[in-house]
């Protein structure tokens, strides 16, 4: 077997596959390991497996024992994790490689997997369902809250100084009610992004001063560009709103007296690719990566931070993230987030405007 034959091999294996040197460190992982830990096997090389990779069992004097004798190990039924989402009960099965010297694969096999597929068409059924009836029930509210938001305001006209501060409230909670209705309409947009080739440094810095101008008014928001980065595949307006919602959580999350720093980060990794559970691969080149030095995210909270109405903030609606992810994936595209108190780093994966021949 060719050694191109071994890359494609490697490369179509259907389950998250990892190989491990004889340190313990990451040398190299599949397409599915990179979706199952939403980051690239470039940036995991060289870093230890089991800092990437959470097994609620011992493993290390087992995996020791393994490989002094070149002996497969398999684990049944354990919660394995990463920093970035929520642990799924596996069945792993790890094997030293011959002739390596010491190098072992570690084969990753969520048994949810099977159960979410076979459950994945009712469930987006449902969940259009529920977007349906959420848009629909958002558009009849605003009409009556339009109306209380009127008579209050003629009320004020004819009242004192003090009853002023009621109808003053009366308007200002009927307008916070009219915003989150519509995130809640927007979310339940269905339409598909007008993608064109779109200029991701432009969109950055549109961002970047609108948000230097209201919400991050007290941050230093830092420009860390690839200047030979090539043209995206987006919808322009669309990319804009994804990047102002994250650089305002990042400014809200900061101190608001000294504030702190946002980084905007681009760069251009060729390996990357999303391998999707129909067997199909996009090519993600394009990275865009938001990084700011606040407090973190919740640890009770960080794998389901792209579902709707999960908030880390006091009176957070839940659906900023949810709406970036939904656009995100509407691209064709990937977003993932790594938080840690003092570096939080929320990261886009965008296709090229013009990409290279695709692997089949």
């Amino acid at each position: 077997m060719t050694e191109e034959q071994d890359m494609q091999l490697w490369s179509s294996l259907p389950v998250p596959a990892i190989l491990i040197a004889p340190d313990e460190t990451i040398l190299d992982a599949n397409s599915a390991a990179e979706g199952f830990l939403n980051t690239s096997a470039k940036w995991l090389e060289g870093q230890p497996v089991w800092d990437r990779i959470a097994v609620d069992a011992p493993l290390e004097e087992s995996l020791a024992r393994a490989r002094d004798h070149g002996t497969p190990l398999f684990v049944n039924d354990v919660d394995v994790g990463s920093g970035s989402r929520a642990p799924l009960i596996c069945n792993l099965s790890i094997a030293p490689v011959q002739g390596s010297g010491g190098q072992m694969i570690l084969l990753i096999s969520p048994r949810e997997l099977a159960g979410r597929m076979t459950q994945s068409h009712s469930v987006k059924s449902a969940a259009k369902s529920a977007i349906g009836m959420a848009e629909m029930l958002a558009h009849e509210i605003k009409n009556p809250l339009a109306g209380i938001t009127g008579a209050a305001q003629l009320l004020s006209m004819n009242l004192s100084a003090d009853d002023l501060e009621l109808t003053d409230l009366i308007v200002a909670e009927s307008r916070r009610i009219v915003k989150l209705l519509e995130q809640v309409e927007q979310f339940g947009n269905l339409s598909t992004p007008e993608r064109t080739e779109v200029n991701v440094h432009d969109v950055l810095d549109r961002a970047r001063r609108s948000t230097l101008l209201g919400a991050g008014a007290h941050m230093k928001i830092v420009e860390d560009y690839d200047p030979s980065l090539p043209m995206a595949m987006g919808d322009p307006d669309k990319l804009l709103q994804v990047i102002l919602n994250l650089l305002k959580n990042a400014a809200e999350a900061a101190d608001p007296i000294t504030g702190g720093t946002i980084r905007l980060h681009t760069y251009y990794e060729h390996s990357f690719r999303l391998r999707r559970a129909d067997g199909s691969g996009q090519s993600l080149p394009l990275q865009i990566e938001v990084i700011d030095d606040g407090p973190g995210l919740p640890d009770d909270i960080k794998g389901d931070i792209f579902d709707p109405f999960v908030s880390g903030r006091e009176n957070g609606t839940g659906l900023g993230l949810a709406l970036v992810s939904k656009i995100i994936s509407d691209h064709d595209g990937w977003i993932s987030v790594d938080s840690i108190p003092g570096r939080t780093v929320f990261r886009i994966s965008l296709p090229r405007a013009t990409p290279a021949k695709e692997e089949s």
